[in-house]
């Protein structure tokens, strides 16, 4: 077999494993026990089904407030088919590429398990969907975040009907076409299997995830380009001493603090002698500021690997045990939460980013006023710090958390709710605005350094800023700054720390 098929089946799915996914463009596979255990929950589903006046939740019943109504055995397909369609009422932007392919690769893994109920061929399809980059559209907005993320997975699950729209190579297409092109046919869904697919976390599950993926390479970066501007600012090394640390012991602190040594680590500004007894929170704080937030990545990590690992649909199936038990697993409660918490977390480092890149345009250290030559004639770097501030205040503003909310739905049936997915795309929205923080941060460090010649920092310091100014030059006076802020974004997000 490929060693580029990530096998899913009930062992540990790890966020490694997941970050290769989307950075190596893997497949995915399901295993042969997990086949197994597939085949053998539809056939004891099966045969509970044809026992005599049987009644299961949303199998042969309505769903929701109409659980109550009885569905006459010949139109349990039709059932299952209109679920879906009725469900798939999402509006709003396109969910990214990225985001749907965790939601297709989380949807599968809950369904491996074999509690669910699902024919093998809707998973194998769910499968081949994704290893031929057929991506279903799905919409960021419609969920509640408690009865299972229905109008996004509603979405996802069309295609598997001929139904809704696929992007394919880039472009957008109808999915009966697509299913054309590969000679599939639209699967007909059985009973519990309409259930078993739109039920479930996987939409705020795979926002959290791509979300705690972008989060850790900016903590790494923020450490980093947080020491080019301690450096820049020609600040003290004296509150990284591993000392003040381990007499306060939060594992991210102490992690930062010695970030932060091995960042600056050999460098003749930071060794020279100073003039100043202490530096600003913004810089003698990294370890504590920095170190906070990555404390709460480390916990929301660990809650969305076993959300990861988890089955959300409902009703839950166990053959072993003769029981078909309906309960509320796919309430988004847990990852509504640590959303938030991501959500707040991330937007500190954004905003003591912010005070780092205006105490260096403020003409202090020996730094010409606004980072630039002839500062009157020349603006400078007065008004990216304007723009950072501006994303700061936004960050603020979406770090409301959406969990302390709660809209009765479902004819008070569905009568509170996690508000999860709002939480969700609120996070991702917050990240990508930290990325934009902190490239701004880096360009006005950068420029800052260029003023400290011809000291050096240290080697870290001196590769990252090497790296940069292969794609943005030093600015002798006034130029479009947007542009150089739209190169050094990109560039945050494609360095790779050594």
């Amino acid at each position: 077999m490929s060693y580029n098929y990530l096998q899913l089946d009930n062992n540990w799915l790890h966020f490694d494993q997941i970050k290769d996914l989307l950075d190596f463009d893997q497949h995915i596979s399901i295993t042969f026990n997990a086949h197994k255990r597939i085949i053998a929950c539809r056939d004891f589903l099966d045969k509970k089904m044809s026992e005599e006046n049987s009644l299961f939740y949303g199998i042969n019943t309505g769903f929701g407030y109409l659980q109550n109504v009885k569905i006459d055995a010949d139109s349990i397909e039709q059932l299952q088919y209109n679920l879906l369609v009725s469900h798939a009422c999402g509006l709003g932007e396109e969910v990214p590429k990225d985001i749907v392919k965790l939601m297709l690769l989380l949807k599968v893994k809950s369904l491996s398990y074999g509690h669910s109920g699902v024919q093998i061929d809707t998973v194998s399809r769910l499968v081949d969907m994704l290893n031929n980059d057929v991506l279903p559209v799905i919409y960021t907005q419609g969920s509640l975040g408690a009865s299972g993320d229905l109008a996004p997975l509603s979405h996802l699950s069309l295609p598997l009907l001929g139904l809704g729209e696929v992007m394919h190579g880039g472009k957008k297409y109808p999915s009966k076409e697509i299913l054309n092109k590969f000679n599939w046919q639209p699967i007909q869904l059985q009973s519990k299997e309409g259930l078993a697919l739109i039920n479930g976390t996987q939409f705020m599950a795979a926002y959290g995830l791509y979300c705690l993926k972008k989060s850790q390479h900016l903590i790494a970066m923020a450490n980093l380009i947080s020491a080019m501007s301690f450096d820049a600012f020609d600040c003290i090394l004296e509150p990284l001493d591993h000392h003040i640390h381990a007499i306060r012991a939060h594992k991210g602190q102490v992690a930062t603090a010695e970030a932060l040594r091995d960042n600056l680590k050999g460098s003749a500004i930071a060794t020279q002698t100073k003039q100043q007894i202490q530096d600003p929170y913004s810089f003698r704080c990294i370890p504590q500021v920095h170190g906070a937030t990555t404390d709460a990545f480390e916990h929301v990590l660990g809650v969305f690997i076993r959300e990861a690992n988890s089955v959300t649909d409902n009703p839950n199936i166990f053959p072993d045990e003769d029981l078909i038990v309906s309960g509320g697993n796919f309430h988004g409660q847990p990852l509504a939460l640590a959303l938030d918490y991501l959500a707040i977390a991330m937007s500190e480092l954004a905003n003591i980013s912010e005070r780092r890149t205006y105490q260096l345009i403020s003409g202090q250290r020996n730094l010409p006023m606004f980072l630039v030559k002839n500062s009157g004639l020349n603006s400078g770097f007065m008004i990216p710090q304007y723009t950072a501030a501006g994303i700061v205040s936004e960050n603020k503003q979406l770090s409301t958390p959406s969990s302390v909310d709660s809209i009765s739905s479902s004819n008070n049936q569905e009568d509170h709710v996690s508000m999860g997915a709002n939480g969700a795309t609120k996070c991702l929205r917050v990240i990508e605005n930290v990325e934009k923080v902190l490239a701004i941060e880096l360009l006005s460090a950068a420029q800052a350094l260029d003023f400290r010649r011809p000291m050096l920092s240290s080697n870290k310091i001196e590769q990252l800023f090497t790296a940069f100014r292969t794609k943005v030059s030093f600015n002798e006076s006034d130029r479009l700054l947007h542009d150089d802020m739209v190169v050094s974004i990109d560039f945050l997000k494609q360095y790779v720390i050594n």
